[in-house]
């Protein structure tokens, strides 16, 4: 459903004051303000039809139905933290202005991965939606949210009931803001109702679009603002963006001046203790100093006996000055009662490259008297150089603590770098010391090698081996995939010294080579090896092949000169070469006898 637009509050000495300043700072500190050469606000910054169009495909009027904002611009100083600062220990006002709660720091960068992925094209960066929650609620009023990320009670903009204000009569029976006559912006992020019902988005994955929710609310306005597939890395399509939220050029010039203060740095400071912003553009006081009554407020009862204008200031007779009421001070949430972390049962963290560890890394939040602390953020974060993830493909993973105050990260996936790094448990939120697990990954093994040729391995001097060598690698009977092996021509069974003659590899110029190192086995476990040649000794040579994990398999190779030919029988002499007896035409006639 499309916001409605109404008039806003005119005739605000202080809120002219605010936009004169914003837009001085912005000249000198947001150079994505465009302005003239005499400084004035140039056309690229003024409210654009986009802003103001209805309809929900190109721009649906205010996120907040112009409701009324914070003021307060950052601080000329840089933001940037000294590396020695701690909780506790004084800090510049530039520095207090650059902390941002850490839920809530951690709902923005949430919210841009996703729209990363989503809406790529749209290049939305986390600092915007940063200065937009500072502008709206002063980051969720300095971060009083739970472990899941909802505000310990609702923030609420005033009735748009056209008094002074935008006219926008109930759209949610009251279901988000609590009333059923008017609207009113809710939540970090300050959207109407009527926006919600189609903008919102479940940030934290609870099944709830919760507008009271910071990782809800980042997300529903990094999707606002990357609608009508706007670029945000250009300027004009990201004033657009933003005045789309709230359709003022003062209010364009304040959200600019924070993105770039954010952009030159920030850092994370505990839940409920961010820096909270005291002047609204809907202030009406003649100081302008402290908070609007028209601002994002908590709703809160007001007590009876309260002083009331025009009654002087008492409610029966006075004795005498009435003291001024203490605030009351807000319970401490969960995480500021955690004291440590303690380990919760993590087993030994090994595992093979490429497979999953067998245990998973477990701590509990403890107040200082040791007693278990419930809905508590725990941030697990992989440290060191691997490869290995949570499930999911992350480095980085928040589990809240359950009612035992345990929080369990996810299952871890080896990579296939082997060596030790950390998993390192820390409170969301708290500058505790944290919690450090060692995790081991090993090489893959294979405990078995086998030839899956039976054909002979011979060669003659100087010739080249007819068959190649191949093997397959086992482990536990199954195939051992991507084990690492080496090939090495050794002396003798008993003498794995690499071998000076005999049988030979060649690497690519060519070159004689009698041992190969980095091979692995394929997927299944198979590993051919590279041809092999001979010189010119003749006799029987071993090579013998290894893996991770010890298996070993020794082949026995044959150089030997080929056989000679067998000669063939003698031929046998004819009867013509066989001296005949005399003819009788050769014996003497018988004239001849005696």
């Amino acid at each position: 459903m499309a916001a409605h637009f109404g008039r806003l509050r005119k005739g605000a000495a202080s809120t002219a004051v605010a936009a004169a300043a914003v837009a001085a700072l912005s000249a000198s500190q947001a150079p994505g303000v465009a302005t003239d050469s005499l400084g004035r606000q140039a056309s690229g910054a003024q409210p654009s039809a986009d802003a103001s169009s209805s309809g929900q495909g190109g721009g649906d009027g205010a996120a907040t139905g112009n409701s009324p904002y914070y003021t307060d611009l950052p601080p000329l100083k840089s933001p940037n933290p000294s590396p020695s600062s701690t909780i506790g220990t004084p800090v510049s006002v530039g520095e207090a202005e650059a902390g941002i709660p850490a839920t809530v720091l951690d709902a923005y960068k949430r919210a841009e991965s996703s729209l990363r992925e989503a809406k790529p094209g749209c290049n939305l960066p986390w600092q915007l939606l940063a200065a937009i929650g500072k502008v709206e609620s002063g980051q969720a009023r300095g971060g009083r949210v739970d472990a899941n990320g909802t505000t310990y009670s609702p923030i609420l903009g005033p009735k748009l009931d056209g008094n002074g204000f935008a006219l926008i009569a109930d759209t949610d029976h009251g279901a988000f803001d609590g009333d059923s006559a008017y609207d009113r912006a809710v939540g970090p992020m300050q959207f109407i109702p009527s926006t919600w019902a189609w903008a919102g988005r479940d940030g934290n994955g609870d099944g709830k679009k919760d507008p009271n929710n910071v990782y809800d609310a980042a997300l529903a306005a990094g999707h606002y603002l990357c609608r009508s597939d706007r670029d945000l890395s250009v300027q004009a399509q990201m004033n657009a963006a933003i005045l789309s939220y709230n359709n003022s050029t003062a209010y364009l010039n304040t959200v600019l001046s924070w993105l770039e203060y954010y952009r030159k740095g920030t850092h994370e400071v505990p839940d409920g203790t961010g820096t909270l912003p005291s002047h609204s553009s809907g202030d009406t006081s003649p100081s302008g100093a402290g908070p609007s009554p028209s601002a994002p407020s908590t709703p809160e009862s007001t007590p009876s006996g309260t002083p009331k204008p025009g009654n002087g200031g008492s409610t029966g007779p006075s004795t005498g000055p009435t003291a001024p009421a203490t605030p009351s001070t807000p319970p401490p949430t969960p995480t500021e009662t955690v004291d440590h972390l303690e380990d919760a049962g993590s087993g030994k963290l090994t595992a093979t490259a490429g497979q999953d560890f067998g245990t998973k890394v477990a701590v509990r939040t403890e107040t200082k008297a040791g007693k278990a602390v419930a809905k508590v953020r725990v941030r697990f974060l992989i440290v060191g150089d691997t490869d290995s993830t949570f499930a999911g493909g992350e480095s980085v993973a928040t589990v809240v603590t359950d009612s035992k105050g345990t929080a369990t990260a996810p299952a871890l996936a080896a990579g296939e770098k082997t060596g030790t790094f950390t998993v390192r448990a820390t409170v969301v939120g708290r500058t505790l010391s944290g919690l450090d697990y060692a995790a081991t990954v090993t090489a893959r093994q294979a405990d078995a090698l086998t030839r899956t040729g039976d054909t002979e391995l011979s060669c003659v001097p100087g010739g080249e081996f007819a068959a190649q060598v191949q093997l397959k690698a086992t482990y536990k009977g199954a195939a051992a995939g991507k084990v690492a092996a080496t090939a090495t021509l050794v002396k003798s069974a008993d003498d794995a010294t690499e071998n000076d003659k005999g049988p030979y590899f060649k690497d690519a110029d060519g070159k004689t080579v009698r041992t190969l190192t980095d091979l692995t086995t394929a997927a299944d476990g198979t590993l051919q090896l590279p041809k092999l040649y001979a010189d010119d000794t003749t006799g029987t040579f071993l090579l013998r092949i290894t893996t991770t994990g010890g298996a070993t398999l020794t082949v026995e190779l044959t150089v030997a000169p080929a056989a000679p030919a067998t000669p063939s029988d003698p031929a046998t002499p004819s009867s013509s070469a066989t001296p005949s007896a005399p003819s009788s035409s050769a014996t003497p006639s018988g004239s001849a006898t005696p």
